[in-house]
């Protein structure tokens, strides 16, 4: 990518991603084997309540081809299938499940030193279009997004955004929901030695002029550990810690308490990822 804008996708992710990346209160565990002859395997498990679902994923390497599958507790088939610089500055994946014979779908994504171009469209009679651009440089960039549902003949998505990014400061504001809902998000690198950040989002809903807002942040208590903490408007406040406890492999306790709801008892999470 050098110095060209990242997706459009892109604009805003460094708030969200210390805002909701991590925080998880259900039980989880992941076990991944790495291999270094380009095939990978990774297990995960997750218990809510009284279920428990999961998934065995393989990924295979080989030259600019990468190939991964995926088959979860319901003997679904994931199968995605992906070409690095098919053509200059291209990526394109294909991807499809198994027994869905509608859910082929085609991805191209293409990066240029002043647009980030991606498109996907579905390998079906009535395919979704969807397209998204980005245009700018690494540090500011503006884009948008649309979706258009062919068997309707209708747009159903259409987004657009503006975002600011460099080391300490990252922000956006992106109108979203056809135009009904503006968000606005703003991170700060507070002190780069410990790794303590400050990140705030907010959302303005014009047809019933309601704002939502969070606001949270992160910082490492050491090397090997790392602390988060959020506050939302709905009451919810929530916090995790996550520690490295070798290399690669992290263990991540999670809280919620809802304080609107003051009979119920708090979340907690616990998420343990493996990786010899």
């Amino acid at each position: 990518m050098g110095n060209g804008p990242a997706p459009f996708s892109n604009i805003g992710k460094r708030a969200q991603d210390l805002l909701t990346k991590d925080y998880n209160f259900d039980h989880k565990f992941t076990f991944s084997v790495p291999s270094s002859t380009g095939m990978g395997l990774t297990a995960t498990g997750v218990k809510r309540d009284q279920i428990f679902v999961g998934d065995i994923s393989t990924q295979y390497k080989n030259g600019n081809t990468i190939v991964d599958v995926k088959v979860d507790t319901y003997s679904n088939i994931s199968t995605k299938v992906t070409l690095h610089d098919i053509f200059p500055s291209t990526k394109a994946a294909f991807s499809f499940d198994i027994p869905d014979h509608k859910s082929g779908k085609l991805d191209v994504l293409y990066l240029h030193n002043q647009a980030a171009i991606n498109s996907s469209i579905g390998l079906n009679p009535a395919p979704l279009l969807e397209v998204a651009a980005a245009l700018g440089n690494k540090d500011l960039a503006f884009g948008g997004e649309i979706v258009f549902d062919t068997a309707s003949s209708s747009f159903t998505k259409y987004n657009a955004g503006i975002g600011f990014n460099n080391t300490d400061i990252s922000a956006a504001l992106i109108l979203m929901d056809k135009g009904q809902s503006l968000k606005a998000s703003y991170i700060h690198s507070v002190n780069p030695a410990n790794g303590t950040e400050v990140a705030a989002e907010m959302i303005h809903r014009f047809s019933t002029f309601e704002n939502s807002f969070t606001i949270g942040s992160s910082r490492k208590i050491d090397p090997f550990t790392t602390i988060k903490a959020k506050l939302s408007n709905n009451g919810k406040v929530a916090m995790l810690c996550q520690r490295e406890w070798r290399p690669k492999s992290l263990i991540t306790v999670s809280a919620e308490y809802d304080s609107k709801t003051v009979n119920a008892a708090p979340k907690l999470g616990l998420s343990l990822a493996l990786k010899p």
